[in-house]
């Protein structure tokens, strides 16, 4: 199946072809998506008395991750995906891991995911072979967009649906989807009538709600726009973002962006993401190919062959 994999990434193909390709994949994941709470544990009371009934309950939301992908201004196939996590109680980081790249797979507006999502899964699945799997997070906040997104389907929910994790995606700037716009927002967000609000929903002309643009402080000039990525409701996505808010953007977000400064400042060694992480990608997507596309004799090598076409393989890092 390796080869297989390494024989595809080798093929040449036109953009449109990628492009179309990106589309069927991202249309085949969405299958899988969940809008709506789909979660075990609750969130943290404020009270004192809610303080003390959650004692009683069997699981709280405790452990919060941020993940992040930033590419070097000097070598734009460089990059390096973080992943934090923190102690919801107290806000302060109990894991941290990055991982320095070097990936092929070029940015093409609206499919940023497929650039950044197996930078990801593989600092997951790196923390759950550590000895801080116990601090595995229950919920991951993404630098980058859920619904918001103009296909409906932004790096939040593909991370999300790989990972199969609750997933809020964080957005600093807005995509202009269903009649949307900043200049829009930022009238709405001004307006006598909203000027005590820290938040307003973000609907489309089609009447859609596709997330929120949050002040996390009064005196904030630049909202953040808050995206349901998987398995998260809107109402509960803005009660957790609000949560972990001690600047403009939450403490998971915050803190994973800080991580790439510190990581330049001494030698690291880059990994090769074309294996384990890679093969993580593409294992899962074919799953859930084959989920959808059930034959008698099982998943055909062309069914194969046309998901991993999707991507571009990653180049080797000696």
């Amino acid at each position: 199946m390796e080869k297989l994999f390494e024989t595809e990434a080798e093929e040449a193909s036109s953009s449109s072809q990628d492009h179309k390709r990106w589309i069927e994949a991202q249309d085949t994941l969405r299958t899988r998506l969940i809008t709506k709470d789909d979660f075990a544990w609750k969130l943290p009371k404020t009270t004192s008395r809610e303080k003390a009934e959650e004692l009683e309950e069997v699981e709280m939301l405790r452990y919060v991750g941020g993940v992040d992908v930033s590419f070097s201004k000097e070598d734009p196939t460089v990059a390096c995906g973080t992943l934090v996590v923190l102690d919801i109680q107290n806000l302060q980081v109990v894991y941290e891991d990055f991982a320095i790249v070097t990936i092929a797979v070029p940015y093409v507006p609206g499919f940023l995911a497929f650039r950044e999502a197996p930078i990801l899964l593989e600092l997951l699945q790196r923390m759950k072979k550590k000895d801080a799997s116990p601090f595995y997070p229950q919920l991951l906040m993404v630098d980058g967009n859920g619904i918001l997104h103009p296909r409906g389907f932004g790096l939040a929910c593909h991370l999300g649906v790989l990972a199969d994790l609750p997933t809020i995606g964080i957005g600093k700037n807005l995509h202009h989807v269903d009649g949307l716009t900043y200049s829009r927002v930022r009238q709405l967000l001004e307006a006598k009538e909203n000027s005590t609000r820290d938040f307003i929903t973000l609907t489309g002309c089609s009447g859609h709600i596709w997330g929120a643009a949050m002040r996390s402080t009064q005196d904030s000039l630049k909202p953040m726009f808050i995206s349901v990525g998987h398995r998260v409701s809107l109402y509960t996505a803005i009660i957790i973002v609000k949560m972990t808010c001690k600047y403009r953007v939450p403490e998971p977000i915050r803190q994973v962006e800080g991580i790439p400064a510190e990581a330049s400042k001494g030698s690291v060694r880059m990994i090769q993401l074309h294996g384990s992480g890679w093969f993580t990608y593409f294992s899962l997507l074919q799953h859930i190919y084959f989920q959808k596309h059930k034959t008698a004799e099982g998943m055909r090598s062309e069914n194969i062959r046309e998901v991993h076409s999707c991507y571009k393989q990653a180049r080797k890092v000696q």
